[in-house]
């Protein structure tokens, strides 16, 4: 029986994901090694930044990066121009995520946080890009093709750029996190739903003690 359309564009669209993913392995070397390095090293506070698909990837990266003890934050290069900047000091990290790396606003930010003395590290999919050449430490994180049909949405770019921080994340976690601990931390104190009819009789409890 032949497959229909829609589950031959679901088997192409994970094995061009996958494949975006397995053409990284070769490209983790020195400076994925003094990323890892200068993140773990951080005095400060891990600053992401990036905008519209790429800015998704990093507002995960920092929920990553949090959940297992790294202070992170994530900047948003149009909110960083309106005054945001203010939250970057010297003791931090910048890492600037975008496939093209020419993104305006973002690289006037880079620009901006450089000018504090701020190590910036590039995840890009452009290794001759104005992003690339404005930081210190440049991830390549480019694919071949996109999964998007039309090579519009990026897809397996999205992937690569996801995967490639994460592949760092047990390295440059802290190293004061107590990892087994993790479960009972996060679900130590469960909210407790009030009973039918509970609710409104501590509501008149407290309004017969207000009352006196």
């Amino acid at each position: 029986m032949e497959e229909d359309q829609s589950i031959r564009q679901a088997k192409e669209v994970l094995r061009l994901e996958a494949e975006s993913i397995l053409q990284l392995i070769d490209r983790v070397g020195e400076d994925f090694s003094r990323a890892v390095e200068l993140i773990y090293r951080c005095k400060g506070r891990v600053i992401v930044a990036g905008i519209g698909k790429s800015g998704l990837i990093g507002r995960k990266v920092v929920a990553t990066l949090t959940s297992t003890g790294t202070q992170a934050l994530f900047l948003h290069p149009v909110e960083g121009l309106h005054g945001d900047l203010g939250i970057v000091t010297k003791d931090d990290v910048l890492v600037a995520i975008s496939n093209g790396g020419e993104t305006d606003e973002l690289n006037m930010i880079v620009d901006s946080i450089r000018a504090i003395g701020v190590p910036r590290i590039a995840f890009t999919g452009n290794l001759s890009s104005t992003l690339a050449r404005s930081c210190d430490i440049v991830i390549d994180v480019g694919v071949a093709r996109e999964a998007c049909p039309f090579g519009l949405a990026p897809t397996s770019s999205s992937t690569a750029a996801l995967a490639m921080r994460r592949a760092g994340r047990g390295a440059d976690s802290s190293p004061e996190f107590p990892g087994e601990g993790f479960f009972q931390i996060s679900s130590r104190r469960k909210p407790r739903l009030p009973t039918p009819g509970q609710g409104s009789r501590r509501h008149d409890r407290r309004q017969s003690n207000s009352s006196r």
